[in-house]
């Protein structure tokens, strides 16, 4: 008995779904992404919410920002469920392999004792700003519109949450379990903290969805991360050694990662139309100066008369970054 195998070629009756297809044309194949993203949000909902009865469920118009698609706001990175967790799977072996090495060899035991004083009290009340920042992203995903936009939104949320476990983490790593309520009390009643809690606080009742995107996004996270994880870290490593950039390396990397598609977003809102860019100066100008005075007092308590210079610094690489974007205040 003798078989033959021969290969046949099929040639796919289409190569995407047709409300792609009537994006990119019936002939080209799209990316996973792609169909993971292109309009799905949800609309013509039979009836408004009792609860805000101007808009209907979904309503574009719960922004200022003005857009004739709000798919143009592409991720750079291509995330879409799938490559998210990936990327996210690989950033947090590395950082798992960072805390195992610290633990298992006890560099947190021998790590100098002022060093891990100002470490714990500046890092611990940090986990309050990133569950707020957590609580952001899915009130952007909630109220926001376009996959393309509200999808990496809640990611990056949910990216928050897990920075706050880290530095949960480096607090038990360096401390005690004390150490933690202590930092609460310290975020609810310490004056260094206080313009911190209520710019975070601030962001809760904004309205404008858009507007919360500048507050948290590019205003609070480009100041705070450069300075915690930048400036701070560096400080610390030159100071008492590398034990602290060890146990914050996943906000470093994330930080780098994120900011791809933070400025992406700008960059496209403004170029959208004079109006937009004009918004997207005067959120950035009003919510950069309030984060810059809140920031102020705790890179004082992280690296005293230096802490100034610092935060100086990380403002004039966000202003870079702005200007890039084509938003100038």
């Amino acid at each position: 008995m003798q078989i033959d195998l021969r290969t046949v070629s099929i040639t796919p009756l289409r190569q995407t779904f047709d409300h792609i297809a009537a994006r990119i044309g019936a002939d080209k194949a799209a990316s996973r992404y792609i169909e993971a993203t292109m309009d799905l949000q949800a609309s013509n909902l039979h009836y408004r919410p009792t609860w805000d009865p101007e808009h209907e469920i979904f309503d574009a118009s719960r922004t200022a920002i003005t857009m004739a698609d709000w798919y143009v706001f592409k991720d750079p990175r291509q995330y879409y469920y799938g490559t998210y967790t990936q990327s996210r799977a690989r950033m947090q072996e590395n950082a798992e392999a960072d805390f195992d090495f610290v633990e298992s060899r006890g560099l947190a035991d021998g790590y100098d004792d002022a060093a891990r004083r100002t470490a714990l009290d500046f890092y611990l009340p940090l986990r309050h700003v990133a569950w707020g920042a957590n609580m952001n992203g899915a009130s952007m995903c909630a109220y926001g519109f376009g996959t393309a936009i509200t999808q990496p939104c809640l990611y990056q949320g949910m990216d928050q949450l897990g920075i706050a476990q880290y530095l949960t983490r480096l607090g038990l790593a360096l401390g005690q379990t004390g150490d933690l309520e202590a930092a609460k009390h310290a975020w609810l009643n310490a004056p260094a903290w206080q313009a911190l809690r209520r710019y975070v606080e601030d962001t809760f009742v904004l309205k404008d969805w858009f507007e919360l995107y500048v507050a948290q996004n590019v205003a609070l996270d480009g100041l705070l991360f450069p300075l915690a994880y930048g400036e701070v870290e560096t400080a610390f490593t030159g100071r008492a050694g590398p034990v602290v950039a060890m146990l914050t390396r996943f906000q470093h990397e994330w930080f780098d990662d994120s900011s791809k598609w933070v400025d992406a977003c700008l960059r496209i809102g403004a170029a959208e139309n004079a109006a937009n860019r004009e918004l997207l100066a005067k959120w950035s100008t009003h919510w950069r100066r309030r984060a810059f005075d809140a920031l102020v007092p705790i890179a004082q308590l992280a690296m005293g008369e230096h802490g100034g210079a610092a935060l100086e610094r990380v403002n004039a690489r966000l202003d870079a970054r702005l200007v890039k974007a084509g938003v100038t205040a």
